[in-house]
């Protein structure tokens, strides 16, 4: 089983419940990776036995730092209509919740379908070499990510970058084929904008993280292993809180998944 699927995986506990146990595969600088969280979220609503349909939103809230150990997820249906349903989502350790969300997943019909975002133009793959993150990270270990622009900043000098848009193809390392719960979590794989701005290792956490998918199963797994282009840039920075957006297309340029997220930093 590769790392991702295991670090995912729960137990079903009967009716809307679920364990699961933190990996150190995803270990972030306290606690893990917040994608992985998300992921597990979502996972819950996955295996849920009453799931209608596929997922078309995710919005997560970090409510506390999660510790090494075991967990339990409980995922809710709380309206079911003819082909649309929505779901409530907390993860809970020692009694305490940690993690909150909310699910939407429907049984989409063939209609009109037009993209307005378009990939932008950018080598293949295997051109761009390999870059990794801080080292004191392992979560950064499980991808494979090609920086084309906006790497992590190589040194802390309070130079920074006018722009904090970040460009690179990026899959899960070892390879795995796509799927939704790996969308999510690739979703918060990106390093924080505040860092490429000011160039200053300030603290961070992501507070509140909305993942939009515009594509379906069968369509994902069309992608198989391969990269996608991921693309993330901050809006504004203000009083403690930055928010940035993110698209992550596919080879073949099909854009199959945009995202939103509140970010807290430090001075």
């Amino acid at each position: 089983m590769a790392a991702f699927d295991q670090a995912v995986s729960l137990k079903s506990l009967g009716g809307d419940q679920f364990e699961g146990h933190t990996s150190p595969a995803y270990a972030n600088f306290v606690g893990p990776f917040g994608g992985i969280m998300a992921a597990q979220a979502l996972n819950a609503v996955m295996q849920h036995p009453g799931r209608l349909g596929e997922p078309v939103s995710l919005t997560v809230n970090f409510c506390a730092a999660q510790t090494d150990g075991a967990f339990t997820v409980q995922a809710r249906p709380v309206r079911t209509n003819r082909s649309t349903q929505h779901w409530i989502v907390e993860t809970t350790q020692n009694n305490e919740v940690v993690l909150t969300a909310t699910v939407f997943t429907a049984t989409r019909r063939d209609t009109y379908r037009k993209v307005e975002h378009s990939m932008p133009a950018v080598g293949v793959p295997t051109d761009t070499p390999i870059q990794g993150g801080p080292k004191r990270v392992e979560w950064v270990n499980r991808y494979e990510m090609r920086f084309v622009e906006g790497h992590f900043p190589g040194k802390w000098d309070g130079s920074g970058q006018a722009s904090t848009r970040s460009r690179l193809w990026m899959r899960d390392e070892p390879p795995r084929r796509l799927d939704f719960c790996a969308l999510a979590a690739m979703c918060d794989a990106f390093f924080p904008r505040v860092w490429l701005h000011r160039a200053s290792f300030v603290p961070i956490g992501t507070v509140s993280m909305t993942v939009y998918f515009h594509a379906s199963s069968a369509e994902l797994a069309t992608t198989g292993t391969g990269y996608l282009l991921a693309q993330a840039q901050g809006q504004n920075f203000f009083n403690g809180y930055f928010d940035q957006t993110a698209q992550l297309w596919n080879e073949a340029g099909a854009l199959l998944a945009t995202s939103h997220q509140v970010v807290y930093y430090k001075e």
